[in-house]
């Protein structure tokens, strides 16, 4: 079912796409145990992926800049696109590499761990972006993560910031990142342990998740968002310092808790909503999220956020 458009402001998706291989099992393997698990299942994943059906099914009007395997894989995936109604025109095909997977694993308590092979992820150059530079130019949010070449982040990143476009970095999963790059940056969106790898500042309460904000605003960014799981987001902007609680629920499936999150955040202030009713917002989303199995199948629809309470 596709959502239909809230917004007119235009956003713009660059990062991964993958098939995710899921596992349910009581407990994560430590190293060199072997665990039989329960259900097996594939779904569409991959943190840009994610993000763009979460912005779409929100009612966000979205296209995605990947790069997939010649392979079934890469078919599937432009065609459960293109059925969210995301935009595909930019969606780039790969002769040499396959699509990229996703193993996951997923525990009772709904802790997973992922390993990704990325494939066609990463080679999505700069080059790439050069054939997409009409994406950019009628976007207002550009939304990315990690998934792909530091480098084309890098560049997506500097072109759209001197075409005052709004970019925002998921910085997933974790590393360091440049001061130019992060000068580049309207807002990002650590959490805990992506942001204390960005400020040196280890995270364990509000006040310390405050001291690594502004250490990272020194840095560049003046608008950040440190996700806390189950504790909610910290808010750190010229405007506002404030945590955000997260929504009580039992959580089934963490696995694009993060991912809807962004997208829901996206979408929200594409729409002119203020910062703390952004994250608010956000927070809905991604609570519905983790009640679900699955990553893009656990991003919930637009009229579903709006009377969750």
């Amino acid at each position: 079912m596709k959502e239909e458009t809230i917004c007119s402001n235009k956003i713009l998706v660059v990062g991964s796409t993958n098939t995710d291989m899921v596992v349910k099992t009581d407990h994560l393997p430590r190293p060199g145990e072997t665990v039989l698990g329960g259900t097996f299942f594939m779904n569409p994943g991959g943190k840009g992926a994610n993000q763009a059906v979460a912005i779409a099914r929100l009612g966000g009007m979205v296209s995605f800049i990947c790069k997939t395997g010649n392979d079934v894989f890469g078919h599937q995936s432009q065609q459960l696109f293109e059925e969210e109604g995301i935009d595909t025109s930019y969606l780039f095909s790969d002769s040499k590499h396959p699509s990229g997977v996703a193993l996951i694993t997923v525990d009772e308590q709904a802790e997973n761990c992922i390993v990704v092979a990325s494939g066609a992820n990463a080679n999505l150059t700069p080059v790439d972006l050069t054939k997409a530079v009409e994406a950019i130019d009628q976007a207002d949010y550009i939304l990315m993560q990690l998934e792909i070449p530091l480098e084309t982040v890098e560049f997506v990143a500097e072109m759209a910031r001197k075409k005052n476009k709004k970019v925002i970095l998921n910085p997933a999963p974790a590393r360091k990142l440049s001061s130019s790059l992060l000068s580049n940056l309207y807002m990002i969106t650590p959490n805990e342990t992506e942001a204390e790898i960005i400020s040196g500042v280890k995270i364990t309460d509000e006040a310390s998740a405050c001291e690594a904000a502004k250490v990272i605003s020194d840095m560049g960014v003046k608008c950040i968002i440190i996700t806390l799981g189950s504790k909610g987001a910290f808010v750190y902007a010229d405007s506002v310092t404030q945590m955000i609680p997260a929504f009580k629920v039992k959580a089934v499936d963490t696995t694009a808790a993060g991912d809807v999150f962004n997208g829901a955040l996206t979408v929200a202030l594409a729409e002119n909503k203020t910062l703390e009713d952004s994250v608010r917002f956000a927070c809905k989303a991604s609570a519905i999220a983790v009640t679900r199995i699955g990553a893009q199948s656990s991003a919930p629809y637009r009229n579903e956020v709006d009377v969750f309470c």
